[in-house]
């Protein structure tokens, strides 16, 4: 994982992901995610992009 997904990753969690994977239902997940909370998009992202 480069820098900058890491920084993306904790600052806009759906960018990072939609970077890595498109637009797929993962991408989805994750907007819902950050929809419900910051936090639980944040560490989703890390781990999608892991």
């Amino acid at each position: 994982m480069s820098l900058l997904t890491i920084i993306l990753s904790i600052l806009l969690p759906p960018v990072a992901v939609a970077l890595k994977h498109g637009l797929s239902t993962t991408l989805l997940i994750n907007i819902l995610l950050t929809l419900l909370g910051w936090i639980p998009g944040v560490i989703h992202a890390l781990i999608v992009n892991k």
